[in-house]
């Protein structure tokens, strides 16, 4: 069993609750937007870190990590990628690439707008942790834990960082 710390759009802010949280995680996950590398630096010293780079990304990340992530983590196929959209409304190159390989995970960030949804269409959990920093207009900052045990993913837990 695998567990997970999904985190994402930080934009150069890093609550220390995050190392609370991720405490008992297996590895770290970040969907992009991380503002600096100092920010990757902090979490890669604390758990693995596998990331991607978002538009706000500036070379220091853009150099340390791809704009395309695709990965096995135990027996789930992992695609992750800052912007993406969601089931109904991906992206329309991503579209292309979900339908030609559809992953059991899909990960995203960039929306600020934390969602868990399966899509039944290609039989994919989309997952997106929201923002975890203190740009962008969400109201509450946010977190994903779960795990991977072989196939499954399973224990979802929403975390609330606060109001930014």
């Amino acid at each position: 069993m695998t567990r997970i710390g999904l985190i994402s759009d930080t934009h150069n802010y890093l609550d220390d609750k995050v190392f609370k949280y991720f405490e008992n995680c297996d590895e770290i996950w970040h969907a992009g937007d991380f503002g600096t590398s100092e920010i990757s630096d902090k979490l890669a010293a604390f758990k693995p870190l596998r990331g991607v780079y978002g538009n706000i990304d500036g070379p220091d990340i853009r150099h340390q990590f791809p704009e395309q992530l695709h990965f096995k983590c135990e027996d789930v196929n992992v695609f992750m990628v800052h912007i993406g959209g969601y089931p109904g409304r991906y992206v329309p190159a991503i579209k292309q690439i979900l339908h030609a390989h559809p992953p059991q995970l899909f990960i995203t960030g960039h929306s600020h707008i934390l969602k868990v949804i399966y899509d039944e269409k290609i039989k994919c959990l989309h997952m997106n942790p929201g923002a975890a920093g203190k740009s962008g207009w969400h109201q509450v900052r946010t977190l994903l834990r779960f795990e991977i045990d072989g196939e499954r993913r399973k224990n979802c837990e929403v975390i609330e960082l606060g109001k930014k």
